[in-house]
């Protein structure tokens, strides 16, 4: 069977620069990789240079954000690769869908109109589709954001949330993320960063987040991170000899040359985690120059670390390339199942009524936790909040927090945001019932016979961790430990996102008004183009003529032949 591992590039921002510091802006870059026991390798790539792009500051300066996050992502993965697609790093990867969030930092009356300022100023400097966000689509959730770094209010009027599940990730939207690195694509970890190999994938989402943070201790500087990540999902297959061995050059088709010049830090991390007896059939080249170990989360991991600052590891060799190998054929293991995960679908017959239906998972030994739900729904599936109905092993399970705002047609969406406490191994069940409304004839999309998306759920815990965690110094941990946040010891924060659903409307005919037309245009062809010859044609009768002087000279000719004249 194929191979699956799986690895993750990533770095994150030091404090940006700021007009109150006159400190040098630093940018940090790191990479993880890790075995992954399925046919597929995944690849989550992460920068975060210390200054901004000039359309950024033009962004920043136009709406002012306490905090900005934007993300695209695109699934190709369909059944079992999709589910496992989810499970790499449940807090931060989506479905197919573009999605938006920002707090603003002006007066109440003009967050909705900085909102559209930015979703269009955003739509340029990314080449996206995000110009397409507007009321219809965008919410004000209450309790399941909130904005990171400094700005760290409560006040959830300021904040905008919005998410075009059919978008996906293109080459355009590649090339400006780029530009925003500290050196492009020409040095360091984004030399990785080719087209080709990573649009020939299974999943790829990039995304950019923007928020204020301390420069010291004593925060008397405050600085703009910004932090941008990328994460692949590639296929692979073992080796000639079953073996799943898997390479950088293998999933990038590069290598590693230098590391970038304006990074301060710079490393690779590579998982060499093994249960029982594996960690002795792995080998990992060429050799690190350290050995780090960590909690992410609640799992206890060992990485290989190559630091590309080093001088010794372009010694010998003008690239990097590295390997991870096995010594002898391993069978296929399953991965793990995350504490906390979901599926949503959508059921019901006929194009009146459905029902939306979404699986959360604790699969925790023996401890519960909370989780917040949010559901976003088109205003065109009406919901009926009577029949929401919340199981847990066969009881009802009601929740501690609900939140819901109807939806007005053409305005605004359906918001449903509630506080839910799972059991220790249980599965709850949520649905609601909707009913489909009828569309103006000019509000559908130019295949609407393939359906239209619903934006997916988005579920936010604090998921307690089997092994305690101990607190370090943010310098000193590796800086992928953001992409696993942990509140204290005893647990981690995930945000997961389902997979959107794609539900089928009453559509008309449309092949009617093309046929009408074409009926119309031919009746109108011949009565009316009969008609209007009737009218303007004249008919004149022409008299016989003599005959001009070639009948003349003719008849004169046959004549003389005895010929009858003409």
């Amino acid at each position: 069977m194929a191979a699956r591992s799986r690895s993750a590039i990533g770095a994150l921002g030091a404090p940006g620069a700021s007009s109150i510091s006159a400190r040098r802006d630093l940018a940090r870059a790191q990479a993880l990789q890790e075995p992954w026991p399925f046919p597929q390798k995944a690849a989550a790539l992460c920068w975060g240079p210390a200054w901004f792009a000039k359309g950024v500051k033009m962004c920043k300066s136009v709406t002012p954000k306490r905090a900005l996050r934007r993300s695209r992502t695109c699934c190709c993965s369909t059944g079992r690769g999709r589910t496992q697609c989810r499970k790499i790093k449940p807090h931060s990867l989506q479905e197919q869908s573009s999605s938006l969030m920002g707090f603003a930092m002006t007066r109440l009356l003009r967050v909705d109109k900085a909102w559209e300022e930015l979703s269009n100023i955003l739509s340029g400097i990314f080449c996206a589709s995000l110009n397409f966000i507007d009321s219809t689509n965008t919410v004000t959730p209450t309790a399941s954001f909130k904005p990171l770094g400094l700005a760290n209010g409560t006040d959830h009027h300021l904040l905008r949330y919005a998410v075009l599940p059919r978008e996906i990730v293109c080459t355009e939207n590649l090339t400006p993320w780029k530009k925003l690195l500290p050196c492009g694509s020409k040095a360091g970890l984004a030399v990785l960063l080719k087209a080709e190999r990573l649009f020939h994938s299974s999943y790829h989402s990039q995304a950019v987040h923007i928020r204020p943070i301390c420069r010291d201790a004593s925060c008397l500087a405050v600085s703009w991170e910004l932090r941008q990540t990328l994460t692949v999902v590639f296929e692979t297959f073992p080796s000639g000899q079953g073996k799943k061995d898997w390479s950088l050059f293998k999933m990038f088709s590069r290598t590693l040359t230098e590391a970038c010049p304006l990074a301060s830090q710079s490393k690779i991390y590579v998982d060499i985690s093994a249960k029982d007896k594996e960690k002795e059939l792995l080998e990992v080249t060429p050799s690190p120059t350290s050995v780090h170990e960590a909690i992410v989360q609640g799992e206890k991991r060992t990485y290989a670390v190559y630091d590309l600052l080093s001088p010794s590891l372009f010694n010998t060799s003008r690239s990097l390339n590295v390997q991870l190998k096995w010594k002898r054929p391993q069978d296929s293991l399953e991965l793990s199942t995350p504490v906390l995960h979901a599926q949503r679908y959508v059921s019901g017959y006929g194009l009146q009524t459905g029902k939306i239906s979404t699986l959360i998972y604790n699969t925790h030994p023996y401890r519960a936790f909370p989780v917040i739900l949010l559901e976003t729904v088109p205003w065109y599936l009406r919901l009926y909040v009577h029949t929401l109905t919340i199981i847990t092993k066969g009881k009802e399970n009601k929740p501690s927090y609900i939140h819901y705002q109807p939806a007005q047609d053409r305005r605004r969406p359906h918001l449903l945001e509630m506080l839910i406490q799972l059991p220790a191994n249980s599965v709850t069940k949520i649905t609601i019932q909707f009913e489909r409304a009828l569309l103006k004839w000019t509000e559908y999309t130019p295949d609407p016979n393939h359906g239209f998306y619903v934006s997916p759920s988005v579920l936010s815990a604090l998921v307690p961790s089997v092994i305690a965690m101990k607190e370090v110094d943010m310098e000193q941990s590796p800086l992928f430990t953001s992409l696993f946040p942990s509140s204290d010891g005893s647990s981690y924060f995930v945000r997961l996102y389902t997979e959107p659903l794609l539900v089928n409307l009453p559509t008309p005919d449309f092949s009617m008004p093309y046929n009408v037309i074409c009926l119309t245009c031919t009746v109108v062809a011949v009565c009316y183009g009969s008609f209007y010859n009737l009218l303007t044609r004249t008919f004149h009768v022409e008299e016989p003529t003599r005959g001009g002087l070639a009948k003349r000279l003719a008849n004169i000719i046959r004549k003389f032949r005895g010929v009858p004249p003409l």
